[in-house]
């Protein structure tokens, strides 16, 4: 497309000569201008991603993909005949029953409102994420009087595994001297790290036994938890556990018990796509302003070269390869940045809160205790093509305008 002669005017031009310096500047904040644009909004992006499929996947790593919950009152009665309807669907890997109920916990360093959370020792096993992320005592030993807290909660009340606690129900006792606040006290199995601050700081299982009997919850569950064998499956599972159930209960499945909260990040995510495409916009308005005045600093030479013969096309090729140069390896040298930031993002936080002392990503505020990133490869092209074609609209109007130089006006006072 570009010949020999076409080339070594279009890089000679861009170089930095002491008559055009002024120009070669304006190129080189064109190309930090670009490549800025095109590193943050992939990095950006890569981080929104893993953000949200790092949320997903703890989310589904302890909660199910449905939620079975009563019509009607507090609790879910006569649930095992509910939970071998749902069990014999297709495509159902696990049903668990769940108790969840709000506590007041104590201890001699401090107290706490927590979430408890009954399952059994088999659920809790089953569950991988929180299974790999256990360290305490045997989980054999997960039965009466024993607990296991999120390791920000143990930590934040200075309790490790073996130490006593007390749990305080909001739901008094009756006795003969009048309404007594529930109370027991449970020993501390082990700790879990889920990686959700979330969880870490206020979730406590017990064995699910125990939970109904501190609740008074005998013979009936919170609700129930149905896990899919696949993500995939989830409407079709949700369909048939709804028309299973024959409206003996209601079914909600993720998406719809955290729907607000994965809106919020998708919105954030678009957001932030649109405002850091105006960077790579902006630097585009800066090329176009720079190869302006690059092809007026130029009149006189391409008017000599207009006068030799060179067509008004090679002319405007010229330009346009300069312009597509400066774009093309912004775009390049933005893409490299980013994916050298992506991969190693988490090395970089902890650098930048070393030096500045302070801490960059909080747990509490963010929900996860790292920095999460995810490559797509489809949005960084996406990105590349989208700044090769800002950067190609942005030459079009000062080559046209270099093709239209009239030699004779050009030279009229040479």
């Amino acid at each position: 497309m570009f010949n020999k002669t076409e080339r070594l005017l279009a890089f000679r031009y861009l170089r930095s000569r002491k008559r055009t310096g002024f120009v070669s500047v304006i190129a080189g904040f064109s190309f930090l201008g670009i490549m800025l644009g095109v590193a943050t909004l992939i990095i950006v992006m890569s981080v929104m991603n893993g953000f949200k499929a790092e949320l997903m996947g703890r989310i589904l790593g302890l909660n199910g993909h449905l939620g079975v919950y009563p019509n009607f009152g507090p609790t879910l009665t006569e649930y095992t005949d509910l939970k071998d309807r749902v069990l014999s669907i297709e495509g159902v890997q696990a049903v668990v029953p769940v108790i969840d109920g709000q506590v007041m916990l104590s201890t001699e360093s401090g107290q706490a409102g927590v979430m408890v959370r009954g399952i059994s020792r088999e659920d809790f096993e089953s569950r991988v994420l929180l299974r790999q992320n256990y360290h305490g005592e045997n989980l054999i030993y997960f039965e009466k009087n024993q607990v296991i807290l999120g390791w920000r909660l143990a930590s934040k009340l200075g309790v490790r595994a073996g130490d006593k606690m007390t749990l305080i129900s909001p739901k008094a006792n009756l006795t003969a001297f009048g309404s007594m606040p529930k109370m027991k006290s449970y020993t501390v199995l082990g700790t879990f790290d889920s990686g959700m601050s979330e969880y870490d700081g206020n979730f406590v299982f017990m064995p699910i036994t125990e939970a109904q009997k501190f609740f008074g919850m005998k013979g009936s569950v919170s609700h129930l938890e149905v896990f899919a064998n696949d993500l995939s499956q989830v409407p079709q599972v949700l369909n048939d556990t709804f028309d299973a159930l024959d409206g003996q209960a209601s079914v909600y499945d993720w998406r719809h018990t955290n729907q607000a909260f994965f809106n919020a990040v998708e919105v954030e995510r678009n957001v932030m796509f649109l405002i850091l495409t105006l960077i790579i916009i902006v630097a585009a308005f800066n090329m176009i302003s720079g190869l302006i005045m690059l092809v007026q600093d130029k009149s006189k030479d391409i008017a000599v070269l207009r006068t030799m013969g060179m067509a008004k096309r090679a002319v405007q090729r010229v330009f346009l390869l300069a312009g597509l140069t400066v774009g093309a390896v912004g775009t390049m040298a933005g893409v490299l940045l980013g994916l050298v930031f992506c991969y190693n993002i988490d090395r970089i936080k902890n650098w930048l809160e070393s030096l500045s002392g302070h801490e960059l990503f909080s747990a509490e505020i963010y929900f996860l205790s790292h920095l999460p990133a995810k490559v797509e490869l489809t949005e960084v092209l996406w990105v590349a093509g989208m700044s090769l074609a800002l950067a190609f609209l942005a030459t079009l109007y000062p080559s046209w305008k270099a093709s239209k130089t009239d030699p004779v006006e050009a030279l009229r006072y040479e």
